[in-house]
């Protein structure tokens, strides 16, 4: 086998070491050829405040962009307190059980909807209006009709994260 050049091989990492994926993503997240022209990322040091960061992921839900919603509140888990993790971690792995349904991946859908309502349900009550009731709830809805094969509308992958 040929030996690709130095640059194609090594992983993309920031200016502390830590890897990144530069590469372009299609609106599930899915990586894209390099040069393909994908929808815009959210940056890897994204810092919110929690409103800021709910409001943000509930735009991206609101326009079917679970994975990006997803990468937001990732952002929140990384960066934000640390007895609030468990919480973001949560509403992460929610994001990430939308964008599997999203990808046709229905197991990974149950997995990750199973446990970011583990999560929510553990964490008790939660901070800044955040409707962790409705999310479980929807949560169950998602996961029965993923077992039952139903067809599941934009709608149905846009919930609430907050109570209005």
């Amino acid at each position: 086998m040929g030996e690709q050049p130095q640059e194609e091989t090594e992983r993309d990492r920031d200016d502390d070491g830590r890897a990144r994926n530069a590469r372009p993503r299609d609106r599930f997240g899915r990586p894209l050829p390099f040069g393909s022209t994908g929808i815009p990322r959210i940056p890897d040091d994204l810092q919110l405040t929690p409103e800021e960061t709910l409001d943000y992921a509930q735009r991206l839900l609101d326009d079917g962009l679970a994975f990006n919603a997803h990468e937001v509140l990732e952002a929140a888990w990384k960066h934000g307190p640390f007895a609030e993790r468990m919480l973001w971690q949560g509403l992460a792995q929610y994001a990430v059980g939308l964008t599997h349904i999203q990808r046709e991946n229905p197991k990974g859908a149950r997995t990750l909807l199973e446990r970011a309502a583990q999560r929510l349900t553990a964490f008790g009550p939660p901070p800044y209006g955040i409707d962790s009731t409705g999310l479980i709830a929807r949560a169950h809805t998602l996961l029965i009709a993923l077992d039952q094969q139903k067809p599941l509308s934009e709608a149905d992958l846009s919930p609430q994260l907050r109570i209005h």
